[in-house]
């Protein structure tokens, strides 16, 4: 064998190791995901108006139709999102998030939403759509508060990436059309926040909710009377609850053990942050390991300490800048940043501006 020929043979060889090794990092890394009911909801929509183009939708979502009906199958959250883009252009309705959300079909109910409105009140209903909201989509957090007049629903995009406004939009028109068809009629909203700017389909957000609506918002919530929580479910069936909390709970069991110390570590670090320097020794110690146990375990579930760190120190500067409750300096300290130029120059490579850029833009 010639030289040139033993070195190229060479070279290949190491291109081919270095791919083999790209795709096993892919495939440890985790990819969040929806419950596929969620995109066959999306799917009825456009067969129902004869516009289903299912050969199109199935390579988007590297599943069958058919399979989208199985409660155990989940989609990956961006070919989700890629779906809606595919819907909206075939319908060419820029509203098709809150159109789609309007329509309740008890008998197309995903089994979370048969355990939701089978439950005795509300406010249990609240604590159940809380507790399995990750089921639906693990892009999104969904908090609940309760002041004395108002109870307050809000979900918060773990990544801006993730934002999908016609995801989004379908969630808010579907929160609030199920309640009122299953709970009472004119059930009255307080007010929404909507988290993108006001689109020019706005008039669409108040003909629906029928409320008070700002955009532009740090997050997208929904408040209500708190008098509500205790209100009855109408037509609930205690049977067809407890066979599909069941169910859920067997789900919810398997999708959460796939990211538990990720979770329990971030919990820890947010914790942390501001009153003490963040590094791996002290919360390894925290969870009863090694820091290279740590390390290994969390690279299993796709993550490095740093990465961690990142989102934490990211999720928490993008809500305490859009709030405006703290000064840019206090939120640099809360961060663990020793000056606020640190702060600022790893804000700007977050967002691509600066933080009172992001401030003024979403006043």
């Amino acid at each position: 064998m010639s030289p040139a020929k033993s070195g190229a043979s060479k070279s290949g060889a190491t291109s081919g190791a270095t791919t083999d090794g790209a795709k096993k990092q892919k495939t440890r890394r985790h990819i969040p995901q929806v419950a596929a009911s969620t995109s066959l909801g999306l799917v009825h929509y456009l067969k129902e108006r004869q516009l289903l183009d299912s050969q199109a939708v199935e390579s988007l979502l590297d599943c069958s139709i058919e399979a989208l009906s199985d409660p155990d199958i989940r989609i990956s959250a961006d070919h989700h999102y890629a779906l809606w883009a595919l819907a909206e252009k075939a319908t060419g309705d820029q509203a098709i998030g809150l159109h789609a959300g309007e329509i309740v079909d008890p008998d197309r109910m995903g089994l979370l939403g048969h355990v939701f409105f089978n439950c005795d009140t509300l406010g249990a209903t609240v604590t159940q759509y809380v507790r399995l909201h990750r089921l639906i989509n693990e892009t999104v957090s969904l908090r609940f508060e309760q002041t004395d007049d108002l109870a307050i629903l809000s979900w918060q995009v773990d990544e801006p990436a993730h934002y999908c406004r016609q995801d989004m939009d379908r969630t808010l028109s579907a929160t609030v059309s199920r309640a009122r068809h299953f709970i009472h009629p004119s059930l009255d909203i307080a007010w929404v926040h909507i988290a993108h700017p006001a689109p020019v389909y706005a008039s669409e957000y108040q003909r629906i909710l029928q409320c008070p609506i700002e955009f532009d918002m740090p997050r997208m919530a929904i408040a209500f009377s708190a008098r509500y929580l205790t209100r009855p479910i109408p037509h609930r069936n205690p049977y067809i609850h407890s066979a599909m909390l069941r169910q859920v709970n067997s789900l919810l069991t398997r999708v959460q053990s796939r990211r538990r110390l990720s979770r329990k570590v971030r919990r820890l670090i947010s914790r942390q942050m501001a009153s003490e320097r963040i590094d791996a020794d002290s919360l390894a110690h925290q969870l009863n390991m090694s820091r290279q146990t740590l390390y290994r375990h969390l690279k299993k579930e796709g993550f490095s300490f740093h990465e961690l760190v990142e989102h934490v120190r990211k999720d928490k500067a993008l809500r305490y800048v859009a709030a405006d409750r703290y000064a840019l300096g206090e939120i640099a300290f809360l961060l663990g940043f020793s000056e606020l130029s640190a702060f600022s120059r790893a804000f700007k490579r977050w967002t691509g501006e600066s933080p009172a850029q992001y401030r003024a833009r979403h006043r």
